[in-house]
């Protein structure tokens, strides 16, 4: 078996780091340093490089450590090993083992491991499936994930469809780009902090920070009614799909419909040159488990059911 060496990210391997995550099989923007480091004053950043013995970068792993726990990684709506085109089998398990070895070396107890979901993958990635189980890892969540698979066969509901037709007749104006004030201030955080006493994850000065970094890949998409802002999407773009991060409407806008006119727009817009549109999980502190209303409005828009699981790995 091949010897790899295992060391934590410093900003040594920055350019590094963004150059294999940009030629990587299981990597999205979301891999790179300056996404990542956005809220780093919120994680404990453990992110490892795997090395051979020539110093090549055979291997990532972004992850935040608590306590004696490793993270993949808090901060990101997905992780796991990040990992080159066409590696074989064998090389990915000799890669996991050389992680676990450094980890009991730091005396950590334990790994949550979150991996990248399947259609953001450029190629095939589920190696860690076998190698979870060769490891005894425990399934501890399991989300509701909501995508409409582009290139495959979706149906929309005759409700939604007749609604939107219904609608085309108001005279909305939809604007994209990357100004997040409107929505932020008038719409998303008003209507979170109304509806579930929360806050976005994203502060209005996150989010345009990131835009600034990621232009062409974080874009507002704003719609309004007799010139008032009624709902917006903000929308996080990669090589293959395009995600709703965020979505969420006036109260007048929910009357009108808005935000479901808006996604109809997106889907239009982008369905002939993306392959998916991830409008995300459902989930929710509940019995359930999730928002069976939220699950509804997203199947109706044409959404499949996929998986988000996370792993615990015991050291």
């Amino acid at each position: 078996m091949k010897k790899y060496q295992v060391k934590k990210y410093t900003t040594d391997y920055y350019s590094q780091w963004n150059a294999f995550v940009s030629q990587a099989k299981n990597a999205t923007f979301l891999f790179h340093r300056d996404f990542m480091e956005y809220h780093k004053d919120r994680f404990e950043d453990f992110s490892l490089l795997v090395l051979d013995e020539k110093e090549n970068l055979k291997a990532i792993l972004p992850a935040n450590k608590v306590e004696d726990i490793l993270y993949s990684h808090q901060g990101l709506t997905y992780g796991g090993l990040i990992l080159p085109k066409y590696v074989k089998f064998a090389e990915v398990r000799a890669l996991f083992l050389s992680i676990f070895d450094y980890l009991k070396t730091k005396n950590l107890k334990k790994v949550i491991y979150k991996p990248i979901n399947p259609y953001y993958q450029k190629l095939p990635s589920e190696e860690y499936l076998f190698l979870l189980k060769e490891m005894d890892a425990v399934l501890v969540k399991r989300e509701l994930n909501l995508c409409i698979p582009f290139h495959k066969e979706f149906k929309v509901s005759k409700s939604k469809l007749k609604h939107y037709r219904k609608n085309e007749k108001l005279d909305f104006k939809i604007h994209s780009g990357n100004d997040f004030s409107s929505f932020w201030n008038k719409v998303l955080i008003p209507r979170l902090e109304e509806k579930h006493n929360a806050k976005p994850v994203h502060s209005l000065a996150e989010i345009t920070y990131l835009s600034k970094k990621f232009p062409d890949e974080i874009i507002q998409y704003d719609i309004y009614f007799e010139d008032e802002i009624v709902a917006g999407i903000t929308l996080f773009k990669t090589e293959h799909g395009i995600k709703s991060q965020y979505g969420a409407t006036t109260i007048l806008g929910e009357k009108i419909r808005a935000l479901d006119y808006l996604y109809f727009h997106l889907i239009e817009l982008y369905k002939k040159d993306y392959e998916f549109f991830d409008m995300g999980t459902c989930t929710e502190d509940n019995e359930k488990g999730y928002n069976s209303g939220l699950l509804t409005q997203k199947e109706e828009l044409g959404c499949t059911l996929y998986t988000q699981d996370t792993y615990c790995i015991s050291l």
